[in-house]
């Protein structure tokens, strides 16, 4: 039998009317499912279609229970997919309301894995998906607003989410005319008839959620199937999900509707194919007309990985026709659209590390439940600029941080975000271990704010493991750079210290480690050169 339980974290009694006159915050749901081979794919690996699925439940719970009345998906963000999930290990879903808006609010929804014998949990992805209030009747929605008064993470997911439904609107907008979805294409390109997939599907009652109408999981699970087909018939091999770019629900359909799904691939990368799907639904009267309903479009992007250490080379994908340029085009532009957001994430999630209270101000260390932070402060005699520029460029940190052998960059999507490969030295006699992260920078907005440099692990196609390192993951970590006085500034360092980080830092961590003050004096000496090496 499936293990899984799924609970509201303030609804323990079972009084939900009484529970949420009460709740004024964001209430936690959670839901954990072990991985049986039910719902792996041929190579014991969890299909993503399915945990897409248990995604899409828990979010609408959460996002039901701050509205008191059903909910609809409206939408899901991009969806970066971290790990791989294999038969016998335990999924934890969470999702919570971070705001309401007038009828809509954006929950956010955290998928993390656990090793059953270790215990080792690490992060799969994070996602923000959109629900819209459908009261019954003719009722008008007016969703209660959050009071947020928890901590700096809930408060500071309130203040995002505004961001993201603005960079949603945005989106959307900009890319209307490179978002076409699938057009039956008069035209004579070979790739076209290898990559088009077509699936029709009969909504049965199973597939339908507790409002009647076809549950979105199922649509996306659906979607995930002819997708990787396609994408499968052009790199001739079996692709891996890595990203999704927004699920966009543009209309519902119900128990009886046939569901047409279009597939195609957009573009080829280096090492990665985007496909565009599109869904089309029909009732009885529309079928026989032929008048579709277009409820449903996404853009999924997947990883080929090498077969036995050899490297795929990819066809290269083209058109001839206007509609195609546009696909072609469009695929080009979420690629560097993608990464431009997974900077914004990078860039606050170090926001809410340095937001923390609770720092030691003699230790420089945070504790909080499982979690373990540092914070290493500088007084710098230069300006903040030229402070940020040094420390912006990943390549010049081997000149004054002994851990850095070298530092290489990988990929550049703007003059904001750039991903770099870093190797380090061994530590007690281990292997060396590498990261690869992304640096997101960004100069203050107004007087008084700092200067920003974020770094976060990201897993790039292009740089896979090596046998003799260890592939190690930096979680959250970065410089904060503050104007104290024209040729001063405040250096700040940041750390949420993970395993892989671990052997760099430990030490006296309760004062100071000899190494991380010679770091730090290293650093100190490296910034007050007056040389500067880098353009910006």
């Amino acid at each position: 039998m499936d293990q899984n339980c799924l609970r509201g974290m303030s609804d323990m009694d079972g009084s939900c009317d009484k529970a949420r006159k009460k709740e004024s915050g964001p209430v936690e749901v959670q839901m954990c499912q072990s991985v049986l081979p039910c719902h792996a794919n041929h190579q014991e690996e969890l299909g993503a279609g399915q945990l897409l699925k248990w995604m899409d439940t828990t979010g609408c719970l959460a996002a039901e229970r701050h509205a008191g009345m059903a909910c609809v998906t409206a939408s899901m963000d991009d969806i970066q997919f971290e790990e791989t999930v294999r038969v016998g290990q335990v999924i934890n879903i969470k999702a919570r309301v971070n705001r309401a808006f007038n009828t809509s609010m954006e929950v956010g929804i955290y998928v993390t894995v656990q090793e059953v014998l270790s215990g080792v949990t690490k992060r799969v992805c994070v996602a923000f998906s959109t629900f819209v209030a459908k009261p019954t009747g003719t009722h008008k929605v007016s969703l209660k607003p959050l009071d947020i008064q928890g901590s700096v993470e809930e408060m500071l997911e309130y203040s995002l989410a505004s961001e993201r439904r603005r960079l949603r609107l945005f989106n959307e907008e900009a890319f209307k005319n490179l978002m076409k979805d699938y057009y039956n294409l008069q035209d004579k390109e070979s790739h076209d008839r290898l990559t088009r997939v077509e699936s029709i599907e009969l909504v049965l009652p199973p597939h339908a959620n507790h409002h009647g109408n076809t549950f979105g999981g199922q649509i996306m699970t659906w979607m995930e199937n002819v997708a990787t087909v396609a994408a499968s018939r052009l790199c001739g091999y079996y692709p891996s999900l890595g990203a999704v770019d927004m699920f966009r629900f543009r209309g519902p359909s119900s128990v009886g509707d046939r569901l047409v799904f279009k597939a195609m691939v957009n573009n080829a990368f280096q090492t990665s194919v985007e496909v565009g799907v599109r869904v089309e639904a029909y009732n009885c009267e529309e079928w026989n007309e032929g008048t579709p309903r277009h409820i449903n479009s996404a853009s999924m992007i997947y990883y080929i990985p090498g077969c036995g250490g050899e490297k795929k080379t990819l066809p290269d994908v083209t058109y001839t026709t206007l509609d195609g340029e546009r696909r072609f085009i469009g695929a080009v532009v979420r690629k560097r659209i993608r990464m431009v957001y997974l900077g914004y994430n990078n860039v606050a999630a170090l926001t809410v590390l340095a937001g923390k209270r609770g720092w030691e101000a003699r230790a420089y260390v945070h504790e909080e439940a499982d979690k373990l932070s540092l914070k290493v402060e500088m007084k710098v005699k230069t300006t903040a600029f030229y402070a940020f520029s040094l420390l912006a460029d990943l390549r010049l940190r081997p000149q004054w941080d002994k851990n850095y052998l070298s530092c290489e960059e990988v990929e550049k999507a703007d003059e904001e975000e750039t991903i770099y490969h870093i190797k380090c030295t061994t530590v007690n006699g281990s292997k060396s271990r590498d990261f690869v992260v992304l640096l997101s920078k960004r100069q203050p907005c107004k007087d008084g704010d700092p200067y920003v440099i974020a770094l976060r692990s990201v897993t790039v196609a292009t740089v896979p493991p090596e046998e003799n390192s260890i592939r190690s993951e930096v979680k959250c970590a970065g410089f904060l750079v503050h104007e104290i006085g024209y040729s001063t500034c405040k250096v700040s360092y940041y750390n949420q210290v993970t395993s892989g980080v671990l052997p760099y830092v430990e030490g006296n961590i309760a004062g100071w480690s000899k190494s991380m003050e010679e770091t730090a004096m290293s650093c100190i000496s490296f910034l007050e050169q007056d040389l500067l090496t880098t353009q910006f």
